[in-house]
């Protein structure tokens, strides 16, 4: 008997967008940020510097002002289609991961009507009614989630074809007042897997998720501004960034090292680890806690691209931009082989962590 073939989720096409505007710290210098309801008396100038000394963040991205969510995700996904020559009619499914759907500036109401991945089927003119098009909302590991979700539409036999998209305007929905809203930016980014049949591990070879609500689905929720003065009802993105911090750092390695022990492979093997951008410290963090799990006390240099010094905190985008960012080269120092295993992991709102392990 030869070899069992199985159905692989296979990456065959990326495509990100990339606002123009860059935000760099200055851009803040103006800004009257509260702790608690008391405003901060700390000169700005310290406040801006201690917070890129933290997250390593010196620049964000935030969209033009007539743009929304799923704009910017229309434009991801062209180039992901392009990129991996398809036609866009022959895609199965479209999953848009996101957490605030459209958000128009100077409104902050969350426009979900039509679903945003029906907005992108319609903008895209994809006329075949089969191919089914819903959005996932699941935090920052929201596009991690849906290429799992992807995986398994391919592997039940039932989709040959998903484009997954993450995008988020965070821009429109953070607190001027809060100094956290300086760690969150724009961006897009899509990804189209494609089921294909081999004897070899291919693509996505295992993956694991977990949920933590009950003690710490409050460390990212939705909140009124820090001005206590402000009184016009908008909510805005909180999170409480000690106990997120501990929180990732003790929970993410143990998530990845279920999917890296699942895949049967050692950690040595992973050549390329795509990991959320939320917080630059944080991420060398957790990567050195991962290495100590398999009693190895250094980190593997070039092993971890990081894009988070200059696109700031994306969400559910950070990592298949950076994906797109890789593939095509333009991440110095990182080049994606045939063969090579890599670790895609995030973190977010719920609190989820998820991890899967790919094999290019």
């Amino acid at each position: 008997m030869g070899e069992k073939t199985n159905i692989h989720s296979v990456i065959i096409g990326t495509g990100s967008y990339i606002p123009e505007n860059i935000i760099s710290g200055d851009a803040f210098l103006n800004s009257t940020f509260y702790d608690n309801g008391v405003l901060l008396e700390k000169d700005i100038h310290e406040i801006i510097h201690k917070f890129s000394e933290i997250t390593e963040i010196k620049e964000r991205r935030y969209v033009d002002d007539d743009m929304t969510n799923s704009d910017i995700a229309v434009i991801a996904a062209q180039r992901a289609i392009d990129h991996a020559s398809i036609d866009k009619e022959s895609l199965d499914h479209i999953i848009f991961c996101h957490n605030f759907g459209d958000v128009k500036l100077g409104s902050n109401r969350m426009d979900i009507l039509p679903a945003l991945a029906a907005k992108v089927k319609q903008a895209l003119e994809i006329n075949n009614p089969d191919c089914v098009a819903y959005d996932l909302i699941f935090g920052c590991p929201g596009w991690v989630q849906g290429a799992i979700q992807a995986n398994y539409l391919i592997q039940s036999g039932d989709a040959k074809r998903v484009l997954v998209i993450g995008a988020e305007t965070l821009s429109r929905i953070t607190d001027p007042h809060d100094r956290d809203s300086m760690i969150f930016s724009d961006g897009a980014a899509a990804v189209v897997f494609e089921g294909q049949s081999s004897t070899e591990d291919l693509g996505i070879i295992a993956h694991k998720t977990q949920t933590y609500a009950v003690n710490f689905g409050s460390l990212l929720q939705m909140g009124r501004s820090n001005n206590p003065a402000e009184d016009n009802g908008n909510a805005y993105l909180k999170m409480n960034g000690r106990k997120l911090y501990e929180f990732a750092v003790t929970n993410v390695p143990q998530v990845v090292k279920k999917a890296i022990d699942k895949a049967g492979i050692d950690i040595t093997a992973i050549k390329i680890v795509f990991i959320h951008q939320a917080n630059g410290k944080m991420d060398h963090a957790i990567m050195k806690r991962l290495f100590k799990l398999y009693d190895m006390d250094t980190v593997p240099e070039n092993l971890v691209p990081m894009s988070i010094c200059w696109l700031g905190n994306s969400s559910v985008a950070t990592i298949p931009t950076l994906l797109d960012l890789v593939w095509k080269g333009k991440v110095e120092g990182y080049q994606i082989n045939k063969g090579d295993y890599a670790i895609f992991a995030s973190v977010g709102a719920g609190m989820h962590i998820n991890a899967f392990v790919y094999r290019f």
